[in-house]
């Protein structure tokens, strides 16, 4: 039944990412910006409600009251394709930065040109550093959010922190609130895999960590904060009546936890 469940929905949401980014085009590029966000938010909800009615996998997502007003970094915990969308909803004017060879895919590309994201080149590291915080100063004068993974790539459940020291830099330069964000989407929306495993994400906007911090103070406060949430959240789908599989990390960390792990459903792969 879950890989039926699964196949539905991939194939219901690759679908609706192609119709959705055709029938809107007209709408999208003639409105102004602000107001043609409404169409990936349209999308990214429109994705959550596919998820729970085809894979039978609702999305909680709570903690909007600690979103500050006007311009501000989110800082998700990256596990999951699930992680790219599912926060869209509640970010008044979200901006990303991405490399540059994103925008020569058609109709895609047009549409992150629209919303005025930020293309780098990665091949010079500090270079393109300096650019995306030059840039993102330039844009959050129109009181614009920055969506940031902290970590770079996706994570599997449980694994090992891996920060970047760039969301230091970031911060340290744009004096601007870090929100953290924690989930544990990578259970029910595994990496690199098809199955999409029914049951709760929830996730939560933790309270924002304000500016003007130390590097190493704030590079602390936002690993220990965020990992100790994902940590909470891991450990409450462990325990919940019909949790998904666990991949190895997951089980590791939920030892290390004190949590009994025996009965869990496992799979032997390295999912996030």
């Amino acid at each position: 039944m879950v890989v039926l469940r699964s196949v539905a929905f991939n194939v219901a949401f690759y679908i609706s990412l192609i119709v959705q980014m055709i029938l809107w085009t007209p709408y999208f590029f003639l409105a102004p910006r602000k107001k043609a966000w409404f169409v990936p938010k349209f999308w990214a909800a429109s994705n959550l409600w596919l998820q729970e009615k085809i894979a039978g996998t609702r999305s909680e997502i709570t903690g909007q009251e600690n979103l500050p007003d006007g311009p501000f970094i989110l800082a998700p915990k990256h596990q999951s394709f699930w992680d790219a969308f599912a926060f869209l909803p509640w970010i008044p004017d979200a901006l990303y930065i991405l490399k540059r060879e994103l925008m020569w895919i058609p109709l895609f590309g047009w549409y992150v040109a629209k919303m005025r994201m930020i293309p780098i080149n990665r091949g010079s590291r500090s270079v393109a550093l300096r650019k995306a915080v030059t840039l993102t100063r330039e844009r959050m004068k129109d009181g614009r959010q920055l969506i940031i993974y902290p970590e770079g790539t996706r994570r599997p459940p449980g694994g090992e922190p891996a920060y970047k020291y760039g969301i230091v830099e970031i911060y340290a330069q744009l004096g601007v609130p870090v929100v953290p964000v924690a989930h544990a989407a990578g259970l029910f929306w595994p990496r690199r895999k098809f199955l999409r495993y029914p049951g709760t994400i929830r996730a939560r906007f933790l309270p924002p960590i304000e500016p003007g911090l130390p590097r190493e103070e704030f590079l602390k406060r936002l690993v220990e904060e965020t990992e100790a949430a994902c940590d909470a959240y891991l450990v409450e789908v462990a325990r919940s009546p019909n949790p998904p599989p666990m991949p190895p990390t997951a089980v590791r960390r939920l030892q290390e936890l004190g949590v009994e792990t025996s009965g869990l459903p496992k799979n032997g792969g390295n999912s996030g």
